[in-house]
């Protein structure tokens, strides 16, 4: 048990950074899968192969690491609100993180529903598509971790 109060938070931080890191790579990797998957015939043993990849990749990675996020950082939220108040909730860093981390649940969700799409050959997203979107979840890291690293605003 750990009785450094500090220590706690500091290991919760990181765990918390462990999942994101899962999260994001899975969320980075997915729309590649996408983009190559577009390539392969419906019925073949590429589409059968790149269909499995990419049902293990959002069940056994990016969903999970995505609820140990919430759970890390909202556990952080909470001990922060003993710790400091609740004043940090509309500071300008904190609203940017809660609008960075509503566009990464969103394009989670969209993923998900574009791996439906491609298990029932029913993708009408381009290769072209899947290669300018693949970046949108580091994009979305860049201004998180700025937002939070700097606390500008706040």
């Amino acid at each position: 048990m750990i009785r450094d109060s500090a220590g706690f938070y500091n290991l919760l931080r990181g765990l918390h950074i462990l999942a994101v890191i899962a999260w994001m790579s899975g969320m980075l990797y997915l729309p590649r899968l996408y983009a190559y998957h577009t390539r392969a015939e419906a019925g073949s043993q590429m589409d059968e192969t790149f269909k499995l990849m990419e049902v293990k990749l959002l069940r056994i990675i990016i969903n999970p690491s995505m609820v140990l996020v919430f759970i890390l950082g909202g556990t952080l939220v909470w001990v922060d609100l003993h710790r400091i108040g609740p004043r940090f909730w509309l500071s300008a860093w904190m609203l940017t993180k809660i609008g960075g981390i509503t566009l990464l649940a969103s394009w989670h969700g969209f993923l998900a529903g574009a791996r439906r799409m491609f298990a029932e050959n029913r993708n009408r997203r381009s290769e072209r598509f899947w290669r300018m979107t693949n970046e949108l979840p580091f994009l979305a890291a860049i201004v998180i971790v700025i937002a939070v690293t700097t606390k500008f605003g706040g």
